[in-house]
């Protein structure tokens, strides 16, 4: 198995594919690197490509106890390991894990990320929505508390939930939820983006957005402006999870980053 130690000792394990230039991708909650299944043989045609699994899913192990800043450790923990300039994508928690490894080490050249919930905000998580997420955890029905993130604390369409339940990546997200709780009381309680924390990561970064998105979802449009070398790309008819369900207009915006030469801290 592929694998790094992180800096508190936790293995953090990732799958391989592809030649050329390493890209990290990091992926968001109740997931695991299989979530960028339909991605991956695109990505890999031309980049190294490690899609890891954050603690706690697949791959990796997990500690006893839990900070948001291990999470930004792990990332660190690949990227390091790799040895730079390594590109990085990150999903929705991944993305802030993303977003916060670039502040911590100099081997990131480019910087994909794809909707970041906001840190710091009391409530951002419908309380209603993620307590009855825990309660139905704790009966053991995984099944059951992933759809219920899914549809009141995720707000997402019940066709698209069907869609989601049909993949055959569903049951390692199945295998995850457990770990989504936590997740989001971390995030609320980690301090708010302040938007001058970045304005020195001259790192190139794109942000994508999902057309469809929830407005509440919104950091793009908060940090984007702050950051000296970053673009805004909306996907329309997107929401959430477009490396599932549009992967061709997902890898295309992906690529037409990445592959840009101006793009290249070489360039800057």
């Amino acid at each position: 198995m592929n694998q790094v130690i992180s800096a508190d000792g936790t293995r953090i394990g990732f799958e391989r594919r592809g030649s050329g230039s390493p890209l990290v991708l990091v992926h968001g909650g109740t997931v695991d690197h299989t979530c960028w299944a339909a991605v991956m043989p695109a990505l890999a045609e031309h980049f190294t490509v490690y899609a890891m699994d954050r603690r706690g899913c697949g791959l990796s192990g997990d500690a006893e106890s839990y900070a948001l800043e291990r999470e930004f450790e792990d990332v660190v923990a690949v990227v390091d390991d790799i040895g730079g300039p390594v590109d990085l994508l990150g999903h929705s928690f991944g993305a802030v894990c993303a977003l916060e490894a670039a502040r911590r080490t100099p081997n990131i050249r480019r910087l994909v990320i794809y909707e970041p919930p906001p840190t710091g905000v009391a409530g951002y998580f419908p309380p209603d929505a993620v307590a009855r997420t825990e309660e139905v955890l704790a009966t053991g029905d995984r099944d059951g508390a992933l759809s219920t993130f899914y549809l009141e604390v995720c707000e997402m369409p019940p066709a698209e939930l069907e869609a989601e339940r049909s993949r055959p990546d569903w049951p390692g997200h199945v295998a995850a939820v457990h770990a989504i709780v936590r997740e989001m009381h971390a995030l609320e309680a980690y301090p708010p983006f302040d938007p001058a924390d970045y304005a020195s990561l001259r790192t190139p970064t794109l942000f994508l957005v999902g057309g469809d998105c929830p407005e509440r979802c919104e950091v793009s449009p908060v940090l984007a402006p702050a950051m000296p070398d970053s673009r805004i790309v909306v996907m329309p008819g997107q929401q959430h999870m477009a490396m599932e369900t549009a992967p061709d207009l997902f890898v295309r915006e992906v690529l037409a980053f990445l592959l840009d030469p101006m793009t290249s801290a070489d360039a800057h």
